[in-house]
């Protein structure tokens, strides 16, 4: 009896100090989430309709919806009744440095997954599939990356589209000249007060930005795809604590498929701010979420 009394004190014991071992073994993100209180998550300001601002300067999107859902599943991971959600702008220059250095714990915004990336970063499952193309005035008469031979073209400062059409200029002779922007509502308005001819960049980034124009039969997106761009949200790299919870929170939009409601909220239906982007899922991006959509 006094041997089965002891056993039992001791299970009750290592229980009681169970949750507390629990908390000390957090690590990285999820340990300062947790000291905190708070988790911030870094967005963009123009890149309609996955990470903007709203009429209230306030940061909405496709992106932001799915980091919501993240937002959610953090909290479940360390039973937390209140969790600040902080929000910090960030631009395709600044966005992986912010992530690195803890400024910012993850990234939602219209961020392409790479190999030359994920040295520096983490990223959860593929939530959008889109390719290079040109943003035009229709009265350019351009229609392929070739029309530009000589010309002027903007590109948003650390894109992957800024590589790929100065690599198409050098590979091809085309002599294109650049101008760089920080973001991409300053790319639009370079192509709109007719400094430069074209702005590439992601094709349904460039719809996004017709939409909002003040005269949107004016422009037109043009010319084949010139990449392979697989959208991602980003974490911090070597922490995969975390980056379990964030594959977890998309999984289970997928499983559910919820996510196909977030992409028709923001690529069938009217956005806020009235315009309809009137962009049907692709086969390609359907295909992706089947083959991520991992049991838990």
């Amino acid at each position: 009896m006094i041997r089965q009394s002891r056993a039992a004190v001791a299970a009750i014991v290592l229980a009681l100090t169970a949750v507390p071992a629990l908390a000390q073994d957090l690590t990285g993100t999820l340990k300062k989430i947790k000291d905190s209180g708070t988790i911030t998550i870094g967005h963009r300001e123009t890149s309609i309709p996955f990470s903007y601002l709203d009429d209230k300067q306030q940061p909405i999107g496709y992106s932001m919806d799915i980091c919501a859902a993240i937002v959610e599943e953090v909290k479940k991971e360390l039973a937390l009744t209140q969790l600040t959600v902080k929000y910090n702008p960030v631009t395709p220059q600044t966005r992986i440095p912010l992530l690195a250095n803890g400024t910012v714990d993850i990234e939602c915004g219209s961020t392409t997954n790479t190999l030359t990336r994920q040295k520096q970063v983490a990223y959860a499952p593929i939530t959008y599939i889109t390719g290079t193309k040109l943003l035009v005035k229709k009265s350019s008469k351009i229609k392929s990356y070739k029309d530009l031979k000589g010309k002027t073209v903007v590109v948003t400062q650390g894109t992957t589209n800024e590589r790929v059409i100065k690599a198409l200029s050098d590979k091809e002779n085309l002599g294109i000249k650049f101008l760089n922007a920080k973001d991409h509502g300053e790319s639009f308005l370079t192509v709109e007060s007719g400094r430069a001819v074209a702005f590439s960049m992601d094709d349904i980034l460039l719809y996004g930005l017709v939409a909002k124009a003040k005269n949107p039969k004016d422009f037109e997106v043009v010319g084949d795809y010139l990449s392979y761009d697989p959208y991602g949200i980003m974490y911090r790299k070597n922490d995969d604590d975390l980056g379990v919870v964030v594959r977890r929170a998309v999984g289970k939009l997928f499983a559910s498929g919820d996510i196909n409601k977030l992409y028709n909220k923001w690529f069938l239906e009217k956005l806020p701010s009235g315009e309809t982007m009137g962009v049907p899922m692709s086969p390609l991006l359907k295909a992706a979420i089947t083959l991520q959509n991992l049991p838990d």
